[in-house]
């Protein structure tokens, strides 16, 4: 017989999750009436039958027909009573910034430069998200996984980065003389251009950087 959950809440001692599911550990029922505890940084969506339903922000909120005006007490099991448990799971979801990502080409990009012809560049970074819509992101990014950090999304991330940034050095920059004065430019027209893409996902780019474009030694020479 599933569990009976009348508290839910999560912390998180890594720092690093942004989505983890309660109940998290096989078939629960939630109790109706059940307290949901949510912390200043972070948001709990709901959903029942595979739908979210709302979306809940810091405070201690009692799960119940007017917190929850999308579910009434017909879909719970009347056998039990008034406090009749129900099928759900609520999504924790981090809204704290997680800085200090890093980026890196893994690949050189192949650079069409006016005085030096085609060379090979690499370049490194980081950079800082926030989730912005929690609903988003967790229908698009996070699926039906039980737990996502930063970790889980950083690959990914990074491959839109290298992307644009391969799109905004062909634009931008038309020799690699000119790179040592260019490196606030060539991070915001990357940050503007990523922007779009990272909203797509409920997330904000609070910050983004190159840290350091470097060519091969014999160009250095």
């Amino acid at each position: 017989m599933p569990k009976l959950m009348d508290v839910l809440e999560f912390l998180d001692n890594s720092g690093n999750t942004m989505v983890q599911r309660m109940p998290d550990d096989g078939p629960a029922e939630i109790k109706w009436g059940a307290q949901l505890t949510v912390r200043e940084s972070q948001e709990a969506v709901f959903f029942r039958d595979g739908k979210a339903l709302d979306v809940f922000k810091a405070g201690r909120h009692v799960l119940q027909t007017k917190n929850i005006p999308l579910i009434g007490k017909w879909a719970t099991s009347f056998g039990y009573g008034p406090d009749s448990p129900f099928r759900a799971e609520v999504y924790f979801v981090g809204k704290q910034l997680f800085a200090n990502l890093k980026w890196g080409t893994r690949e050189p990009i192949v650079f069409r430069d006016s005085e030096l012809k085609m060379i090979r560049l690499r370049s490194f970074g980081n950079f800082s998200i926030q989730v912005a819509d929690s609903i988003l992101f967790v229908n698009k990014i996070v699926g039906t996984r039980g737990s996502f950090t930063n970790n889980d999304i950083e690959d990914y991330l990074k491959n839109i980065i290298v992307s644009r940034l391969t799109n905004i050095l062909g634009d931008e920059l038309k020799t690699v003389f000119d790179m040592p004065s260019s490196f606030d430019d060539l991070s915001l027209a990357t940050r503007v251009k990523l922007q779009a893409e990272f909203e797509g996902l409920g997330l904000t780019l609070h910050d983004f950087y190159i840290n350091s474009i470097s060519v091969p030694d014999d160009v250095q020479k």
